[in-house]
């Protein structure tokens, strides 16, 4: 492909933080899309660590977490010579970036973040200054590259608003120079709820291990899991969201894994009980995670490679970001000396 060619593709930029292996919801909300989307964009996957900072970490365990998930990544059919896949902390000019933008950002509206909220309701005892500047920095992670498109779930929707507001803020004022970054929303994304309660998101963070499964889950694990999962009383497998919350959950994961329509699974399990049900869904979920977790096994095991994907990711995100921050810096009226 020329370059005249790839120029004409959006660019999108996508994150996730390295604090645990991603959960099914995760993969079927996120990760197991970004393999697709490089086909038609220009794709960076950031592994955003620095954002993980705003809760606090056992260093050797983000460490290890960070070259775990790009493993995991590329094991999802990622190709890190097609796109960049690097980590966030790789690339300094993010943060350069992110000072320039609190600059540009004003007080009240980083008061109105919600996720700042609730957040500080769950870690009362840590809130820091880099929880309520976050989403500066997502800005930054966004604008650097002047990204066309950023996949984003409900909670994430207002600081892209911000990152939109702030972008607008700096053209007006100093000439145009960001991009206007628009949501993405992959048309078959499904949103995976608590096995254990299937009004609340999953979530890695859920205090219950029974409420989710990860990625690396075996066979023996998913399947308990399942069975230990939330339905009702009424013992019939009918798709309603509303009334009967677990066993719609259940029948989107089976229907994401199957492909088969909602009433096609009503017609499948018709005067079989839930024993049967779960199984199904738990063979069919871990089935196919099992190409995923062998593909990461081997790629994990080989760490100098992992490790020679994000240099060289690092190397090709840090000649785009770069190359913004010489241009903001210059607009803003900071002097800067030749490189000789």
């Amino acid at each position: 492909m020329s370059e005249a060619q790839t120029e004409k593709r959006k660019r999108i930029l996508s994150g996730i933080q390295p604090t645990g292996t991603p959960t099914l919801g995760n993969y079927v909300g996120a990760v197991r899309n970004w393999a697709l989307l490089q086909k038609d964009y220009d794709c960076l996957y950031m592994i955003a660590d620095l954002h993980a900072l705003t809760v606090r970490q056992v260093p050797a365990d983000l460490r290890r977490r960070t070259r775990e998930l790009a493993a995991l990544l590329l094991a999802t059919g990622i190709d890190p010579v097609k796109n960049v896949l690097f980590v966030q902390s790789h690339v300094p000019a993010h943060c350069e970036l992110s000072w320039i933008l609190a600059c540009n950002t004003q007080f009240g509206e980083l008061s109105r973040m919600t996720q700042f909220k609730d957040k500080s309701a769950k870690h009362p005892d840590n809130v820091n200054g880099g929880l309520f500047t976050y989403p500066v920095l997502m800005a930054a992670d966004i604008l650097i590259y002047n990204a066309d498109l950023v996949p984003v779930g409900q909670d994430q929707t207002q600081h892209l608003e911000l990152a939109r507001n702030i972008a607008g803020r700096f053209n007006g004022v100093y000439g145009d120079t960001f991009t206007l970054p628009e949501g993405y929303v992959p048309a078959a994304g499904a949103k995976l709820m608590s096995l254990a309660e299937p009004t609340k998101k999953m979530s890695k963070s859920d205090t219950n291990l029974n409420s989710f499964v990860l990625m690396t889950d075996d066979k023996d694990t998913i399947v308990r899991k399942f069975k230990r999962a939330v339905t009702d009383s009424d013992g019939q497998v009918r798709f309603d969201r509303e009334n009967k919350p677990g066993v719609s959950n259940l029948m989107t994961i089976y229907s994401v894994f199957t492909g088969k329509t909602m009433e096609e699974i009503e017609a499948e399990f018709a005067g079989r009980g839930y024993g049967d049900f779960k199984l199904a869904v738990a063979e069919a979920t871990a089935d196919a995670l099992v190409p995923v977790q062998t593909e990461y096994d081997r790629i994990l095991a080989d760490k100098d490679y992992v490790d020679s994907v994000l240099r060289d990711g690092a190397e090709r995100a840090s000649r785009l970001a770069n190359r913004t921050v010489s241009k903001v810096y210059r607009k803003v009226g900071l002097l800067q000396l030749d490189r000789h």
